[in-house]
């Protein structure tokens, strides 16, 4: 029944891939060792200032150092964890058992699978593809992005996917899928045009201008 690239059938379920990797507490700790790098780039500011004030008070360089790296590395112990949490959330993929018609539902998050639930906890499953076409002239591509939005009873997920493929094809294997467990598969698409660059006023009056006092 899975005739979409994001759904992968196997012996007991059907799943929905929105991440590949792995799951679990620790892989989802791991993996938020590097990107937590950033969060002493993000707080730089106040370090900054009491760098600056060590500084005008009369601090030796070297304390000054010190102090700035112990900051920074307060920041990373903090941002560590809450990074973790944060990603601990994600949808990785979801699971649809029995395969072929599902009875049951459950969420993989990049911390764990959540409970399973019954398959009419979910309400609605929303496909919002958007559309930014080039404007005439405009060199560069359209660009497409799909959402997958996820009614359930109670509450509501949003991801993004991976986009690569057909929108179409896939609204049409999830409702082939969940259709007979009567929930609603809706595919909207949105279609724009890129907005075309304006020319910098100020350059072009000032140009002008010039100009007209050279041939005078």
């Amino acid at each position: 029944m899975a005739t979409d690239p994001l759904l992968r059938q196997g012996p007991d379920s059907t799943d929905l891939v929105l991440r590949a990797g792995p799951i679990g507490p620790v892989w989802n700790a791991l993996s938020s060792v590097g990107p937590a790098l950033f969060t002493p780039l993000a707080l730089g500011g106040p370090t900054l200032v009491v760098a600056l004030g060590m500084v005008l008070a009369g601090a030796r360089a070297s304390t000054v150092f010190v102090v700035v790296g112990v900051i920074a590395g307060l920041e990373y112990l903090i941002g560590w964890p809450v990074l973790a949490f944060s990603r601990a959330r994600d949808i990785l993929r979801v699971e649809f058992a029995p395969a072929e018609v599902p009875a049951s539902l459950r969420l993989v998050r990049a911390a764990g699978p959540d409970v399973w639930m019954p398959v009419n906890t979910l309400r609605e499953v929303r496909l919002m593809h958007k559309v930014v076409e080039p404007y005439e002239g405009d060199y560069k591509p359209a660009v497409s992005t799909l959402a997958l939005e996820l009614v359930l009873r109670g509450a509501q997920e949003r991801i993004v996917l991976p986009f690569g493929g057909d929108p179409k094809r896939l609204a049409d294997a999830l409702t082939a899928l969940l259709g007979p467990a009567g929930v609603v598969v809706v595919l909207r698409t949105e279609r724009s045009t890129r907005d075309r660059p304006q020319p910098n006023s100020r350059w072009t009056s000032g140009g002008s201008a010039s100009a007209g006092s050279g041939g005078g």
